[in-house]
């Protein structure tokens, strides 16, 4: 008996349990789960009840088990870039250990890239952890390559407030 094809959809509200699971896997795997801040209540104002929406979520469900999510991929869109075009940046992609192995990842980033396809996007954006050889490979083997050009840089909520000036 073969598997039933995943089926890949935008998140709805009634998601938000189960891609808060995902999300909270996927803080652990990356060892952030300590500052992790985001609950049912942030998910729900944040992607369901703005317009509009802060991110979107693509969601992976079982097709055996109705509402159970295997993986997730969480993007929003940077409206305007140097190409006077959008650009999609992805900013979570999380397969569930149950899901692995069954093209969950591929399906997924297919999907987003029909997304910014259909929103004339002029690029899909995202970051990996340098320690993270799986996923740099998966995405080498979708075409995608890493930025040489661009460093990223950030300032941590106690560096952008002293530059701020709040202390």
């Amino acid at each position: 008996m073969s598997e039933s094809p995943i089926r890949i959809r935008r998140a709805v509200a009634e998601d938000i349990p189960a891609l808060l699971e995902l999300m909270q896997r996927l803080a652990e795997f990356e060892h952030y789960d300590a500052d992790f801040a985001v609950n049912a209540e942030t998910l729900l104002a944040q992607g369901f009840k703005r317009e509009p929406p802060d991110f979107y979520a693509l969601v992976a469900e079982d097709p055996d088990a109705p509402g159970v999510l295997l993986g997730m991929l969480v993007y929003y869109i940077i409206p305007f870039t140097f190409r006077a075009r959008p650009t999609l940046f992805i900013k979570e992609l999380y397969v569930a250990e149950s899901g692995r192995g069954r093209g969950i990842g591929e399906a997924l980033m297919r999907a987003a890239a029909r997304e910014a396809v259909a929103l004339d996007c002029a690029s899909i954006k995202w970051q990996v952890a340098e320690w993270n050889t799986h996923a740099r490979t998966f995405y080498e083997r979708l075409g995608a390559s890493a930025d040489h050009v661009w460093v990223d840089y950030a300032l941590s909520e106690m560096a952008l407030r002293k530059l701020a000036g709040d202390f």
